[in-house]
């Protein structure tokens, strides 16, 4: 169980250094606090932190798919960027699909 917070935790911070670095103090707030949801053990708070942990990748796929239009069109290299950013990508949905395991979902109960 500890892997599976761990890996939203990391989740969670890799999405607030994007918000960071877009100057975006709200949303980076909010993708710090989200791992505190853990705490309180309800059903409905592993579905919010799967709902933004999901969003989270969809947000990585739509950087990296401009990142990598920007850098064709600038004739610079883009796959290691592309690879990165998909990693990342992948890391958030892993997040969120281990949070559906049953080890979590007896321990936080209806």
């Amino acid at each position: 169980m500890a892997l599976r917070i761990g890996l939203f935790i990391a989740a969670a911070l890799l999405l607030g250094a994007h918000f960071l670095r877009e100057g975006n103090l709200v949303a980076l707030a909010l993708s710090l606090c989200a791992p505190l949801l853990f705490l309180h053990r309800k059903r409905w708070t592993l579905v919010l932190l799967q709902l933004l942990a999901y969003g989270a990748a969809g947000l990585w796929i739509g950087v990296a798919l401009r990142l990598i239009e920007a850098r064709q069109q600038a004739g610079r290299a883009w796959l290691a960027a592309a690879v990165i950013l998909g990693s990342v990508a992948l890391l958030s949905v892993l997040a969120g699909a281990l949070l559906n395991s049953g080890s979590i979902r007896e321990r936080y109960r209806r």
